[in-house]
């Protein structure tokens, strides 16, 4: 696994809520061991204690892409900082089922699953993560969704650093609605309406 794909926990961790809608997804143990994508210990750790510290984390590492989403490249760092030495990282060289034409190992890292809690470990691999996403493409790579009232967290991998929204779904709506907006300007203004 690439350390980059770590990052993708950072987003899901932030999108377990919804502000501008009031909602919050991260409410039970379950939903921690959801989190996870490839961890069964670290899912096995969870426990109701996780809950209150995930959301935490969640709320700073939203604070992350909120910066950046801004414009404010360092503040976005900074509070990402904070949380890489909060929560460090203990990289691990695996060559688990990734075998090259002569049958050897291709090595590469992980982070190490040895956490003391759900918590811990899944905010120190987010953040890693991240943070390689961060430094291989650049902090205008993590925004926040446009389409409102949405506002959830995005990776943008896209190759001219075009995303504004963070699902297809909400580029859609808001393209739509963008749309009604124009057509009804329009109209108001043909019949010498307030828009004219």
């Amino acid at each position: 696994m690439e350390l980059a794909s770590y990052a993708d926990l950072a987003v899901r961790l932030v999108n377990t809520e919804e502000p501008e809608r009031g909602t919050d997804t991260l409410t039970s143990v379950d939903a921690v061991r959801a989190l996870f994508s490839d961890s069964a210990r670290a899912a096995a750790l969870a426990d109701e204690s996780d809950l209150p510290r995930l959301r935490a984390v969640r709320t700073r590492l939203r604070g992350v892409f909120e910066a950046a989403a801004e414009g404010d490249e360092v503040r976005g760092v900074d509070l990402l900082n904070s949380l890489l030495m909060e929560y460090p990282v203990s990289p691990l060289v695996s060559g688990h089922d990734y075998l090259d034409a002569a049958g050897r190992p291709r090595w590469h890292l992980h982070l190490a699953d040895n956490s003391a809690t759900a918590t811990a470990h899944f905010s120190a691999v987010a953040c890693m993560g991240l943070a390689v996403h961060l430094t291989e493409l650049g902090a205008d790579r993590l925004g926040i969704c446009q389409a409102a009232p949405c506002r959830n967290a995005y990776l943008d991998t896209s190759t001219n650093r075009s995303r504004r929204y963070c699902s297809d779904r909400c580029a859609t709506r808001a393209n739509v609605a963008a749309y009604r907006a124009r057509k009804r300007q329009e109209a108001e203004a043909a019949l010498g309406g307030p828009g004219a």
